[in-house]
């Protein structure tokens, strides 16, 4: 007789509150449905707001002091999206592109990825997971952490016989430009980007026709909603528990992906990262 195992997600993400931006809604799903989910948090957030919002590099912010209230959040929100495992790597944040954090000793950024693959690895040896969940080569928006988030998922993959469905998280095009009108409605003082900025915003996420998987998760956009409300020190989430939860779940009730790795034949588009696999 063999030991039962449930069908197996794991989430692989750069900073504590990134798991309820881009895939609360599939973890909160999955975990209903009784398969087990595995959230790996790489960094520790040291990096973002501390009390009072105050900002990196301020008076009165102490990276050490940061992580530790971000991780007592992550709890808060692993708790609300019923999430099964939480594992954290816990390497200092590498903050933005061009900061001098991203030079500190320790830096996720410094890590070599083979000595975070190898953890990683470890990791996915343990759980084995089914489903593998991470960013794209640019960390969906060019954050040094989900670069390097990307990097170590795909890495510690190849040291590993597993051979799960692999997915690289994104966005609609469609949708980038709702958001962005979303944004201003609710921040009526947001300035308007220059043509730079926006050349640059016009280029995030895919055409809605290279997408291969649009998962519907409106049903537990609620609990997204209150596990980004978990990570309230972060002045970015204000945006989004501002609109209320109808308003957010209209905005980001769909998750969408790329599989980018799969070995079931199921056929894309898809609605469900664990198609052919039950």
């Amino acid at each position: 007789m063999t030991d039962y195992r449930p069908l197996t997600l794991m989430a692989v993400h750069a900073h504590p509150d990134d798991e309820a931006t881009g895939t609360g809604g599939v973890l909160a799903r999955y975990a209903a449905e009784g398969f087990r989910t595995v959230l790996v948090t790489c960094t520790d957030g040291g990096c973002g707001d501390g009390p009072g919002g105050v900002k990196p590099g301020d008076p009165g912010h102490d990276p050490a002091a940061v992580a530790q209230m971000r991780r007592q959040e992550l709890r808060e929100s692993c708790d609300v999206l019923k999430i099964s495992d939480l594992e954290t790597l816990d390497y200092a944040d590498s903050g933005m592109m061009g900061w001098s954090s991203n030079d500190a000793p320790g830096a996720f950024w410094q890590t070599p990825v083979e000595e975070g693959a190898a953890r990683l690895a470890e990791l996915m040896r343990h759980y084995r997971p089914d489903v593998v969940v991470t960013y794209d080569e640019n960390g969906f928006y060019g954050h040094p952490d989900h670069i390097q988030a990307h990097r170590i998922t795909m890495a510690a993959l190849a040291m590993t016989t597993l051979t799960p469905k692999v997915y690289w998280t994104t966005m609609p095009r469609s949708a980038m430009q709702r958001f962005g009108e979303t944004m201003r409605e609710f921040q009526e003082d947001m300035p308007e980007p220059d043509p730079a900025e926006a050349a640059a915003l016009a280029e995030i996420g895919l055409p809605d026709d290279e997408i291969t998987t649009w998962v519907d998760t409106t049903a537990f956009s609620g609990q997204k909603f209150d596990a980004l409300a978990a990570h309230a020190s972060q002045g970015e989430n204000i945006f989004f528990l501002r609109m209320g939860k109808e308003r957010f779940g209209e905005l980001m009730g769909m998750e969408t992906f790329v599989r980018v790795a799969d070995s079931t034949g199921a056929a894309v588009p898809e609605n469900d990262l664990f198609a052919g696999l039950r």
